[in-house]
């Protein structure tokens, strides 16, 4: 059984005017919501063995601040091509782990992650499942720093993109405070 968590960078600000997009930092309803991701994290008990992550800035103060509600177990590896990747890219990157790495944490962006999650996960025509509840809830809109935790029923990383996930969680910053949402910018 493998285990892949997706989470995306918080919110971040467009006030501040910088250089490059890869270099916008959060705005501080983006810092409440990774901080309040992180508290949910520490009561679920999520543990992950390996963290794979973009090095945009929004993404490394997504980090530092789910970090200070919830004590990530494992130093990020941070990955270039995590920075609005494509699905496909990103299906490369996790399909290339060790096997021996059961629970993953990807942190990164949109539209990559939630073209993920509906690329893995099947469509449900019995949509009274909680699966299938969770997947339509992610194609009408995956938040910023929201998470999604994928399991596959395989031993080997290879295999995913050929072994259909299950969606077990999608959690909403707003899901645990709504004053976090939504709108239009999320």
């Amino acid at each position: 059984m493998k285990t892949l968590t997706l989470l995306r960078h918080a919110k971040s600000g467009w006030d501040d005017p910088v250089a490059r997009d890869f270099d916008r930092a959060l705005n501080a309803r983006g810092k409440r919501g990774a901080e309040q991701i992180g508290q949910y994290l520490a009561d679920h008990g999520l543990v992950f063995d390996h963290v794979l992550a973009s090095p945009a800035v929004r993404v490394v103060e997504t980090i530092d601040h789910v970090s200070s509600r919830y004590d990530l177990p494992v130093a990020p590896a941070w990955e270039r091509r995590i920075y609005l990747a494509s699905a496909a890219t990103l299906i490369d990157l996790v399909a290339g782990l060790p096997d021996s790495v059961s629970n993953v944490l990807l942190v990164g962006h949109n539209p990559g992650l939630e073209d993920l999650v509906l690329m893995l996960v099947p469509a449900d025509p019995d949509a009274a499942t909680d699966g299938a509840r969770l997947r339509d809830e992610v194609e009408i809109k995956f938040p910023t720093a929201s998470v999604a935790e994928l399991q596959f029923d395989c031993a080997a990383w290879a295999d995913l993109g050929s072994t259909p996930a299950t969606l077990t969680r999608f959690v909403r910053p707003r899901d645990l405070d709504p004053t976090l949402g939504p709108d239009d910018t999320d």
